[in-house]
């Protein structure tokens, strides 16, 4: 699985070798096989007697952090749904973006996040699934920022990866707390623990840290700010991003952490309040929007809401319904983004109050809007997979009331309601977006500037493709029952299971609520345009994007009043600052961890003649503020260090003073080189008090040194490494010298590193000099 999971950020290295013959073959043809491979590799796992796959690929065992994917019923759900919606979304995208995009970059893009959702939803290891989860977040900053030239587009995509990120920060500290508790980094692990995380005092902490990383990738209110903004992607993104991936992450975390949280009675009451009350507002602002993609994106906002609501329910109708949706929502939603892809294309803009009688013009565009907008509104039609899933939802809500006790059974009252009313509204939105395109409406003005025709058949198949999804599981739901969504919903509740899905139940409670949905939905859609002006009050100005906007200029002007505080051009006020602050954290952390501590047991003794070094090497550093010539300074500075060599040299160090010696010799050189052309060292007129802080610094921080490297050798907080060196730097190093084992193994990356920054501030040196030569030979 390791392979398919990370085969598309693989592939995605050599996409930008294809980017020469893109105006012969669109890059997109090479980009379909991965998408596709992956999905035909995983639909084999399908079936009845499909069972759980547990593979591991040792990454960082030494910290539990392994490449642990586990394939389970929910997991294939996802997996299928990344891997075969995203083979339609690159089919999609050949006959969208025009070869002379930037393709390379947009395909690696998709690949890179495709990877990322494979990642989290096979990763069992909560370190590594936070390390794809916070990729997806990077990778969809980068693709809804495609457009860069745009405004709307980098500010989209600043706004996601703000609050994406804040949420996924969040999450590391709850798998963090969690590793700390169960003492294993895997989810299985932790779900056959639960019992320690619901005794824990941390369990709240952990729920809410837990939800916020779940509630802001999944747009859930208030943190839904974003995606409606995220709409400034190409439609390709949106439709992959924002319909089937991305936005359900964070219901999959929440369905994922389930069998932990799922007897907490706060979870149930955050979850399902959250849930709902995103099913409302999501559906109530979007039959306010005018934007094709704003409309879809606020019913996305709505839908994720409802599925969200339902996985906080946790009845095993419940949880059925929720996997049901998920499925079902991708189908009608990504049908519907490419749809309205394809009327920008064709008709040149994407504001519904200059779209309308678009039915004889597009009717294959029509015929498939049509079955993704009345899938969504939960049409009670036998064809449309939404209506199935809906009338689930509305029969777990009133099965609550025979289930809740306490405090909960206040909101278990009301939610059927708001259930109701959320629907109502998704109805209303469902039929605003279709009447709105395909109607007759004879008080628009059509201001269109190019002819209008159907799109061209490689933008019609990708949504007939899913468009026949919506039908075939409308009119067959019980083939993706027992082999498919079974497995899926049993992954997170072992008991939610349901031997048949059909139309007709009769006049159940769920059937006549569908029918007032239906009704009033209706009588609310007729006369629109009467009550439409409710929104000039209802938010009116207010809205969470003000807030969000208030809180970025607020930082922004605070940050820049305290930076320009300190930030003055001065470096002794940068250097005392440093050192000023270096100084007291430390003292004050030694005091409190008891660092004072003294022994000089067990030394080396010292002879008159390492007094006399020393004495010297101290008198050099004193002679060197006193001195005004260059020169001289630097000569006298340099006795300090090759002191320092000859101690090395008493202490029977030779590798130590004989490195010391090298690096002394060359920082003696290179400032003899730098300073012979500086103008000569001249004395400061300075106040007392500028004197006294420098002296103050200066002092403390060579006391602070000096007592660190006391208190290394003294204290006994920690067990002394110097013990595991000399154990092991033979056995495991191979190498009897202690320190270059040290050096060259032991902390072997550390010193690639230092030799790195070495060799590039040398290369910097050099191109700076390059740079003047070539300035000064024009």
């Amino acid at each position: 699985m390791i392979f398919a999971a990370l085969a598309p950020l693989f592939i995605a290295l050599f996409i930008p070798l294809l980017s020469k013959i893109k105006a012969k073959i669109h890059t997109g043809f090479f980009v379909l096989l991965v998408p596709l491979f992956i999905f035909l590799y995983f639909i084999q796992f399908v079936g009845l007697d499909f069972t759980p796959v547990l593979q591991t690929y040792q990454w960082i065992p030494s910290l539990h952090i392994n490449f642990d994917f586990y394939l389970d019923g929910l997991s294939l759900l996802f997996v299928l749904l990344i891997s075969g919606i995203g083979t339609l979304v690159v089919l999609y995208s050949i006959f969208y973006l025009n070869y002379k995009e930037r393709l390379h970059e947009f395909y690696v893009y998709l690949l890179m996040f495709m990877s990322a959702m494979l990642g989290i939803v096979l990763s069992d290891n909560v370190f590594v699934l936070y390390t794809f989860w916070e990729l997806t977040s990077f990778s969809s900053f980068l693709l809804i920022g495609y457009w860069h030239f745009k405004d709307r587009s980098r500010y989209g995509a600043l706004k996601s990866m703000l609050i994406t990120v804040l949420g996924g920060l969040s999450l590391l500290g709850a798998f963090v707390i969690m590793y700390v508790l169960t003492g294993t980094a895997s989810i299985q692990g932790m779900i056959n623990q639960a019992d320690i995380i619901l005794n824990s005092s941390y369990l709240p902490l952990i729920l809410v840290l837990v939800l916020l990383g779940a509630f802001t990738k999944s747009a859930q209110f208030p943190f839904h700010i974003w995606l409606p903004d995220a709409m400034e992607a190409p439609t390709p993104v949106s439709a992959y991003l924002h319909s089937a991936t991305m936005v359900k992450a964070g219901l999959y975390l929440v369905a994922r952490f389930f069998p932990v949280f799922s007897s907490y009675e706060w979870f149930f009451i955050t979850v399902t309040t959250f849930g709902i009350i995103t099913l409302c507002w999501g559906s109530f602002m979007a039959v306010r929007q005018t934007d094709l993609k704003a409309i879809l994106a606020f019913s996305t906002i709505s839908q994720l809401g409802m599925i969200m609501a339902m996985l906080g329910f946790g009845t095993d109708v419940a949880i059925f319904a929720a996997v049901f949706h998920i499925l079902n929502h991708a189908t009608f939603k990504g049908s519907l983004f490419m749809v309205a892809g394809i009327i920008d294309v064709q008709t040149g803009t994407r504001d519904i109050r200059q779209l309308g009688k678009l039915f004889t013009l597009m009717p294959i565009t029509a015929t498939l809007a049509f079955f993704g907008t009345f899938s969504m509104a939960g049409v009670p039609l036998p064809f449309l997979n939404g209506f199935y899933s809906k009338e689930l939802f509305f029969e777990s809500a009133i099965a609550l009331q025979a289930q809740s006790t306490g405090i909960a059974s206040v909101l278990v009252t009301i939610v059927p309601y708001l259930a109701v009313a959320g629907s109502i509204f998704t109805f209303v939105y469902s039929m605003y977006l279709f009447f709105g395109l395909f109607g007759r409406n004879k008080n628009k003005q059509f201001n269109l500037r190019q002819k209008i025709k159907e799109a061209p058949i490689g933008m019609l198949i990708s949504p007939a493709i899913l468009v026949l999804g919506v039908i075939i599981i409308g009119l067959v739901p019980n083939l993706f029952n027992q082999s498919f969504l079974q497995h899926a919903a049993t992954s997170i509740r072992s008991t939610a299971t349901m031997e048949s899905v059909s139309f007709w139940h009769g006049f159940s409670t769920p059937f006549i609520m569908s029918l007032v949905v239906v009704i009033v939905g209706a009588i609310l859609f007729i006369t629109l345009s009467k009550w439409q002006k409710v929104y000039d009050v209802f938010p009116g100005k207010w809205s969470f994007n003000r807030v969000y906007d208030r809180s970025l200029e607020t930082l922004d002007t605070s940050s820049a009043k305290w930076t320009n505080f300190y930030m003055n051009g001065s470096v002794r006020t940068y250097m005392s600052l440093i050192l000023g602050t270096l100084f007291t954290i430390s003292f004050v952390f030694m005091y409190i961890t008891d660092g004072f501590s003294i022994d000089f047991s067990d030394l080396a003794p010292v002879t008159i003649l390492e007094v006399v070094v020393v004495l010297s090497i101290i008198v050099a550093a004193v002679g060197t503020i006193f001195t005004n010539n260059n020169v001289a300074a630097i000569l006298i500075l340099g006795i300090t260090g090759y002191g320092v060599t000859i101690l090395f040299v008493l202490y029977r160090a030779p590798d130590l003073a004989l490195t010391q010696l090298v690096i002394e010799t060359i920082t003696v050189t290179l400032f003899l080189l730098c300073f012979y052309h500086f103008p000569n060292l001249k004395k400061r007129t300075e106040s007392v008090t500028t004197k006294s802080v420098n002296l103050i610094i200066s002092v403390g921080f060579g006391l602070l040194m000096t007592m660190i490297g006391i208190s290394a050798y003294s204290g006994n907080a920690f067990a002394k490494i110097s013990d595991y060196f000399i154990e092991t730097s033979l056995p495991i190093g191979d190498g009897k010298n202690i320190v270059n084992v040290i050096l060259v193994d032991m902390r072997g990356i550390d010193t690639l590193f230092e030799i790195t920054v070495l060799g590039l501030a040398g290369l910097t040196v050099f191109s700076l000099i390059k740079l003047k030569n070539d300035k000064e030979a024009k």
